[in-house]
């Protein structure tokens, strides 16, 4: 079926220089178009895919592809975000679409009635500062009351959890017992921050990555691989602040 696929795409009209490839996956019934981080697409298809419905999909895609193609090379594989309206942004899992409101003394990122609301600064890496902000200050709220039941089942007590810019880590284990999660983890659904937060609570146990380790953390996380899994496929996709 991927050959065929292939065939029907390879017919389109895609620029010379864009790298690409079709998966099919058994559990998928349509269209699934993923830009990686060096800016190649995967197009992944159900078994019973109709390779003309399938090109025709793209086809019709294919402006707004290029667009987002060449945001992620230039911002050297990030996923890319517009500071516009309509804009969407992910907070544990759920999509809130951005609203651009008027920059009001002491106003800052909040959601509102279903609305990320961003003052409007006139500046992108601002705006994008101040997302980050948000999703530092709120997320902290929200490991704080989360990690006591992980860290109980874990066997260890933290000094300190917070969330915030890690660069290109994901969580860190201080050697004060202290622990901290990247901003950007925020939107991905609870149970895969829980997924971070259980292997940095895991490291004031055992520091090294070795059969111990995962033998722990498959005491807390039953479905540990699963969660490594949806982890693999949605990190790519974590915006990260560039504009």
């Amino acid at each position: 079926m991927s050959t065929t696929v292939q065939s029907a795409l390879a017919s389109l009209p895609m620029p010379r220089e864009w790298t690409w490839h079709v998966v099919v996956r058994p559990r998928r019934r349509t269209l699934g178009i993923e830009i990686q981080e060096d800016g190649g697409l995967l197009f992944a298809v159900p078994p019973d895919a109709d390779p003309q419905a399938v090109a025709e999909a793209v086809r019709a895609r294919l402006s707004r592809l290029a667009d987002e193609v060449g945001r992620r090379r230039r911002s050297g594989g990030q996923p890319f975000k517009e500071l516009v309206g309509g804009e969407s942004f992910a907070y544990l899992g759920r999509h809130h679409r951005l609203k651009v409101v008027f920059a009001e003394p002491d106003r800052r990122v909040r959601l509102h009635q279903g609305w990320l609301e961003l003052p409007d600064t006139g500046s992108p890496r601002q705006g994008a500062h101040l997302i980050a902000e948000w999703y530092s200050a709120r997320g902290s709220r929200w490991v704080t009351a989360r990690v006591a039941p992980l860290a109980e089942r874990t066997g260890v007590t933290p000094r300190e959890v917070t969330v915030r810019e890690l660069g290109e880590r994901w969580g860190a284990c201080e050697p004060d017992g202290s622990i901290a999660l990247h901003w950007a983890l925020m939107q991905l659904p609870a149970s895969l921050v829980d997924l971070v937060l259980v292997h940095e609570l895991t490291h004031l146990k055992v520091p090294a990555h070795g059969a111990a380790f995962r033998h722990r953390m498959r005491m807390v996380l039953g479905d540990l691989e699963s969660l490594e899994c949806r982890f693999a496929e949605a990190e790519p996709d974590l915006w990260r602040g560039a504009v």
